[in-house]
């Protein structure tokens, strides 16, 4: 079964289970979102299917229901699966060219999009020729003849950018910026196009010096999509070694977006950021011709 179905069928399996308990109940809509404390127009969403309850409402539910505590803990166990999508590389890619489109329909529901990346340059701020090693490299690996196609998307994803009622913030550590994927030739170009992307109104980039004092630790790349309307939901989106991760539990999403704020603070911002990119650039220059990749 494809990880989309899946996915729809563990929350139909939780939709329908807690309607089962309602009717179990003979408790009313109305009288069991009285006792849940949320509104009676969600628990019609819930057991529809079209909204997916938090780890909170559904304790409460169950405690609405009278459900014991074991039967309780049972029904807390299918909620975590009806939030997360796993994706493995292995199964994902053979079954399209790449995954630039997907992400693109993500991004354009999105109204804020915070990225932070501890390894490479982030996809959106990537030029071509970045992009392509990028690509080149990852394993699973890209058919040869596909690689042109990918970074022909991600790039056309850049595009986004540049519309000011949309906002991107991404926060990148130093160590990212000197990973040489590339050639110095290269990685000056794309340190300056990160300057260049810097001075979009809608665009805020940070940079986490090596000398900054950790606030935390991160070991993984994430992206927090913020919906551009309040029917949206959040979603946090994980790039592991062996599968694409969609996160949308509201308690797992709020975690990413603590981590984000004190990724954020240790940062630098403006003149200061841009003083980085000359410093690591300078350095770049200065490399002898033979230790050139």
């Amino acid at each position: 079964m494809p990880d989309e179905e899946k996915l729809l069928a563990n929350r139909w399996r939780l939709a329908r289970e807690l309607r089962r308990l309602r009717e179990q109940a003979d408790l009313s809509g109305r009288r069991l979102a009285e006792r849940v404390g949320i509104s009676q127009s969600k628990v019609s969403r819930i057991e529809s299917c079209a909204t997916i309850p938090t780890h909170a409402e559904v304790a409460a539910w169950a405690a609405a229901t009278g459900l014991s505590a074991t039967a309780a803990e049972k029904l807390g166990t299918l909620v975590d699966p009806a939030y997360t999508e796993i994706h493995p590389w292995s199964s994902a890619l053979p079954e399209r060219v790449h995954l630039q489109h997907d992400i693109q329909e993500i991004e354009n529901a999105t109204g804020v999009k915070l990225v932070y990346e501890p390894s490479i340059v982030p996809g959106l701020l990537q030029i071509a020729e970045y992009a392509r090693r990028v690509f080149a490299q990852f394993e699973p690996a890209y058919p040869a003849l596909d690689v042109p196609a990918a970074v022909a998307g991600r790039l056309d994803r850049q595009v986004a950018l540049f519309d000011p009622s949309r906002r991107f913030e991404f926060v990148v550590t130093e160590a990212a910026l000197r990973f040489r994927i590339t050639p110095v030739d290269v990685m000056l170009a794309q340190l300056d196009r990160i300057d260049s992307l810097s001075t979009l109104e809608n665009v805020s980039i940070g940079l986490i010096p090596q000398s900054a004092p950790a606030l935390t630790h991160v070991p993984h790349g994430f992206v927090i999509f913020e919906p551009a309307d309040e029917e949206g939901g959040t979603l946090v989106m994980v790039e592991t070694v062996h599968a694409n991760l969609t996160v949308a539990d509201p308690g797992e999403v709020a975690l990413y977006k603590r981590q984000w704020s004190r990724l954020k603070e240790s940062a630098t911002f403006g003149g200061s950021a841009n003083a980085l990119l000359r410093d690591i650039a300078a350095e770049l220059k200065a490399l002898p011709p033979e230790s050139v990749p």
